[in-house]
């Protein structure tokens, strides 16, 4: 293996991370680590230093013109928006604040920043890079980069769920809410969701779905309850424990949840096709 390759390699996860917290999505993350390689491949490596420095920069100027590009094309987006789910390693829940960083509930809220200040963000809030570091991979100076991540710090944590949840309680909740659905257990069912819970259900326009938000526990109960011929797995996803719903064995259907005071408050259902794509080869293979 030649030194170019070996960096890339010892850096990868660490670039997808980047890409896809900064993107919402695994794909174009791929894409996006896809044009880092083929720049770096090019790069004579006695002018670099720090590989891992250097990648990082390649990796988020390449991302920061994708999310330009995908703002600019979610504006036509038919219904909500969700980030596309990603199979997550244990290791991952066991971080909380990593964990937390992927959660569908903290993307969606990096979805409301700016694309340089959600750059910002990620590089020195998720990963630990110093002003300097960070002003290299977005252009701009150290100070100014400060100014930005204490705006997008402010920002985030005026949105952000109010607490963070485990892995560990939301398994338990999840579990529960399981059994409640695959038993048609209403009553139990409304015990876990909260009077104003939310439930976003991404279709694309390609599958049905809800193109508002359902709001209220008697309504997102009675979406729920239409869920026949479909059988419930239990998932890693984005950090967190979530529900594969699958119909004629094939992911119809991601759930992921939020939870708040011991109760769901957020339900996200990704059922665009397109999104599903990775998620449902990975988990074919782990069956």
């Amino acid at each position: 293996m030649d030194t170019a390759t070996d960096a890339f390699l010892t850096h990868r996860n660490l670039l997808f991370t980047v890409a896809y917290e900064m993107l919402g999505s695994a794909a174009d993350a791929e894409d996006v680590l896809q044009e880092t390689w083929l720049r770096w491949a090019g790069v004579d490596l006695g002018t670099v230093r720090d590989p891992r420095a250097f990648l990082v920069r390649m990796t988020t100027r390449q991302a920061l013109t994708r999310l330009r590009t995908l703002r600019r094309r979610k504006e036509s987006y038919v219904g909500p928006w969700l980030p596309e789910p990603l199979l997550t390693a244990p290791d991952v829940a066991e971080d909380v604040e990593l964990a937390d960083s992927v959660s569908m509930a903290m993307l969606l809220v990096l979805e409301t920043l700016a694309p340089t200040e959600r750059a910002v963000f990620v590089l020195r809030e998720v990963f630990g890079l110093e002003y300097a570091e960070i002003a290299d991979a977005v252009g701009k100076s150290p100070a100014a980069v400060r100014q930005i991540a204490h705006r997008a710090r402010a920002h985030v944590a005026a949105r952000r769920p109010r607490e963070v949840v485990s892995p560990a309680q939301t398994r338990g909740a999840l579990a529960a809410f399981r059994q409640a659905v695959e038993t048609g257990d209403l009553r139990r069912l409304l015990d876990l969701i909260a009077p104003d819970v939310v439930l976003l259900t991404d279709g694309g326009g390609v599958v049905q779905a809800a193109l508002t938000p359902v709001v209220g526990a008697r309504q997102v109960a009675d979406v729920l309850g239409r869920l026949d011929g479909v059988v419930l797995e239990a998932a890693q996803v984005n950090g967190y424990p979530a529900l594969l719903v699958r119909r004629a064995g094939k992911v119809d259907t991601v759930m992921a949840v939020h939870l708040d005071d011991g109760l769901i408050c957020g339900l996200y259902a990704v059922r665009n096709p397109e999104k599903l794509v990775r998620i449902g080869r990975e988990t074919l293979v782990s069956r």
